[in-house]
């Protein structure tokens, strides 16, 4: 049992944080906060009195802590680099996410020895650190929120600290299915999921996701122990879509890219982070071919692709990251003219641009191996001036509420992939619209905001 307990009513636990860290170059270096952004800051905004605790990421997060810089609201825990790298990236990032999103290459991985166990020690010391945190900082009968993949031990250990608690779990990956779960060693799986059931109520972003984690509960450990599970699919916020994507440095951008683009030619999107998940590079292969088999449409439509670097201190990120890059470039090399340029592919993060080319957008591929929801899915629509159409991967989390009015495809069938965007291209502008208006209801009926009130709700009946 813990010692002490705290004040705060409503209690999150996320491994990033809504706020950074940056020690400043200078004699006094002095420390400078940076506000977060985000679908999941965003989420959480609507409770203001509340207490986030979370990870200190960097050397400036860990420098601001050590000199007691906090900002209201916040507790940033300073679990040791070497514990957190191994905890985040050996574990939650390799491993889970892995697992989760069904990436290894089986006959070569995964491959858990002696290297798996002592990150494993690591990933539950750093669960462990933020369960006792949650239990030092939590008033009597509060509700805590725990977020994700990285944090799946903190209820179970939680819940031992602190009975009177009510504790939810979030997950925003999807879950494996029980054959693919159970890679993991048997001890292992049991661990996370006799750590998950410890909170009193677990969300999920959709009903595939929850079903197949209520399976290998079933399956493994042979039920939920009475743990009540929901669904809560996460929705794209209207309003603030609407109003940033009208500012003035979301206009500078649109007129850049019609520039790239050039006049009169129809404009297919994508925008993600180069996660092995996202299958930006069967996206490419799949408009390659649409080239290829449809002459007629050469120099008449530009693929705008964004893909922002992610996890680049994974190598096998990197190299896809690199490899995004090498297919682009052969596609411009095969088919570019003087006058046109096929794909247009920037690697830098810019919000601002992404929402310029949400305007732009004629057609939105969003074709991921697996995703939990993908809102990207959900924004365009939302924010497209002449209405686009969705080819939507039917693996995405999205698909359960966009699918009826996507073109949807099998992500790994590149050649399906290529006629459902020729079919885009040609859809009727009325149909089209009409198409639109009906994603973008669907994709914002359940925004961030209300998102997690719905969850705060549900735990406290």
């Amino acid at each position: 049992m813990a010692s002490t307990q705290g004040a705060a009513e409503v209690l999150v636990a996320s491994n990033r944080g809504p706020v950074s860290y940056v020690v400043e170059d200078g004699d006094d270096g002095s420390i400078e906060t940076r506000r977060g952004g985000g679908g999941l800051v965003s989420a959480l905004s609507v409770v203001e009195d509340k207490l986030w605790v979370c990870a200190a990421l960097s050397d400036g997060d860990r420098e601001a802590v050590r000199r007691g810089v906090a900002e209201p609201g916040v507790r940033m825990l300073d679990i040791d680099a070497a514990v957190h790298t191994d905890a985040y990236n050996g574990i939650a990032n390799s491993v889970l996410w892995f697992v989760h999103h069904m990436l290894y290459q089986t006959p070569l991985e995964p491959s858990f020895g002696p290297e798996f166990r002592r990150q494993w020690a690591a990933y539950e010391a750093y669960n462990r650190a933020f369960a006792e945190a949650l239990a030092e900082e939590a008033a009597p009968g509060a509700t805590v929120v725990v977020q994700d993949y990285h944090l799946t031990l903190v209820p179970g250990m939680l819940r031992e600290l602190r009975g009177d608690l009510r504790i939810g779990h979030f997950s925003h990956t999807p879950w494996a299915p029980v054959d693919y779960f159970r890679m993991l060693p048997d001890d292992i799986a049991e661990q996370i999921l006799k750590g998950m059931l410890g909170a009193d109520r677990l969300g999920f972003l959709t009903r595939r996701w929850a079903d197949a984690f209520t399976d290998c509960c079933t399956r493994i450990l042979g039920g939920t122990s009475g743990t009540r599970i929901g669904v809560h699919g996460l929705g794209a916020d209207a309003d603030f879509l609407r109003e940033r994507a009208g500012r003035e440095d979301v206009g500078e951008r649109l007129a850049a890219l019609r520039e790239q683009v050039g006049e009169g030619r129809k404009v297919i999107v994508r925008v993600d982070r180069t996660e092995l998940s996202k299958n930006i590079v069967r996206g490419l292969r799949a408009y390659e071919l649409l080239l290829e088999d449809r002459p007629e449409l050469r120099e008449k439509v530009v693929h705008v692709a964004f893909a922002y670097p992610s996890r680049q201190d994974l190598a096998v990120y990197r190299e896809y990251t690199d490899e995004v890059s090498r297919v682009a470039e052969a596609i411009n090399a095969r088919f570019g003219t003087e006058g046109w340029t096929p794909v247009v592919l920037h690697v830098k993060d810019d919000f601002a641009r992404s929402l310029a080319a949400y305007r732009l957008a004629d057609v939105a591929l969003v074709n991921p191996i697996r995703d939990g929801m993908n809102l990207v899915a959900k924004e365009v629509p939302v924010v497209s001036e002449e209405g686009c159409v969705l080819v939507l991967s039917r693996e995405a989390g999205a698909f359960e509420e966009l699918g009826e009015d996507a073109l949807v495809v099998n992500p790994y069938d590149i050649t399906g992939t290529a006629k459902a965007l020729g079919a885009a291209l040609d859809m009727p502008a009325d149909e089209r619209a009409e198409r639109t208006k009906r994603l973008a209801a669907a994709g914002t009926a359940l925004p961030p905001g209300q998102w997690f009130l719905d969850q705060l709700g549900a735990l406290r009946e």
